[in-house]
């Protein structure tokens, strides 16, 4: 489906354009450019898909770099005639799969096309995470209300567990699902796949927590999970402020970081796979979550 080339030159191409980076630093908008140049994944008619690194927001605040506000140069490096729009996306803090589009109408079917996978009850997205901590039961689904909640001065996406009929109905709370598989674990560490089933800002993290099992590098919605003589419990998120993760020491030694580096530690959650209509579309994670799993010890089972 790559335009002609095997998948294994797509895969190797998005490989060596994130190995010249590494995460303990921001990136300038050439070095941003040169990386997302050399990430191109698939390259068809109107379509061009790309793998994004974690960090880099799709619309970004004003004045910050953005991957909208490199899209122009980034036609003009690829020699493209037609301005290029999102169609898909991950999260700022997340890495992987970007869909971009020349065509509006291209973007419209793609569109319909996601929306209807969803109501037959099929899942277009698949995302690998490495959690701190391993789920209970080895698959399942979390499903719960998800809403914004105002906390002082920002506003946090909250889970509302049992949500009444009116407040969905008036769209205040949305129901959301995801799907999750334990495709390793090693450690009191584990590599899942995830697959949503709505589409919520910050749904995976969230859901995650609700396994007590957030994120590596989850910086935001960790600290609702606490522990007792080891056992994980999940607080309020009105209980605890957001603040960096907090990592055992015999992780962070595994991780090979010190406390002062664990600030930087990205958020380890990919969206390695889309379906569109002519078939999978797919990348690997990048550098650092691959020498996450590897020092870590996780593998697919």
């Amino acid at each position: 489906m790559a335009g002609g080339g095997s998948a294994g030159r797509v895969l190797a191409r998005a490989g060596q354009g994130a190995r010249a980076v590494g995460w303990g630093r921001p990136l300038g908008p050439e070095e941003t450019l040169g990386l997302l140049e050399a990430s191109v994944v698939h390259r068809e008619g109107a379509l061009l898909a790309l793998s994004k690194p974690p960090g880099l927001p799709v619309l970004g605040r004003p004045g910050e770099l953005s991957l909208v506000t490199l899209l122009p140069a980034l036609r003009r490096r690829l020699g493209l005639s037609a301005e290029l729009h999102v169609v898909k996306a991950p999260s700022r803090e997340c890495s992987g799969l970007v869909l971009l589009s020349g065509c509006h109408r291209t973007t419209e079917q793609l569109q319909r096309f996601f929306t209807g996978a969803r109501r037959r009850g099929q899942y277009p997205a698949t995302y690998r995470a490495v959690t701190v901590g391993v789920p209970a039961e080895a698959e399942g689904e979390v499903r719960a209300g998800l809403c914004w909640q105002q906390q002082g001065d920002t506003t946090v996406v909250v889970p509302v567990l049992a949500p009444g009929r009116r407040s969905l109905a008036r769209k205040e709370v949305k129901s959301t699902l995801t799907r999750y598989q334990v495709l390793g674990a090693a450690g009191g560490c584990a590599l899942l796949q995830l697959q949503p089933r709505t589409a919520f800002p910050e749904q995976l993290p969230v859901h995650l927590t609700l396994l007590l099992c957030p994120a590596l590098g989850d910086h935001k919605h960790s600290s609702r999970v606490g522990k007792v003589l080891g056992v994980p419990f999940l607080l309020p998120p009105e209980a605890v402020p957001t603040h960096t993760q907090v990592l055992d020491e015999e992780l962070l030694g595994r991780l090979g970081l010190s406390p002062r580096q664990l600030h930087h530690l990205p958020l380890h959650l990919h969206l390695q796979q889309l379906e569109l209509p002519q078939g999978p579309l797919c990348t690997p994670p990048p550098p650092h979550f691959l020498r996450t799993l590897q020092r870590l010890g996780l593998q697919e089972t």
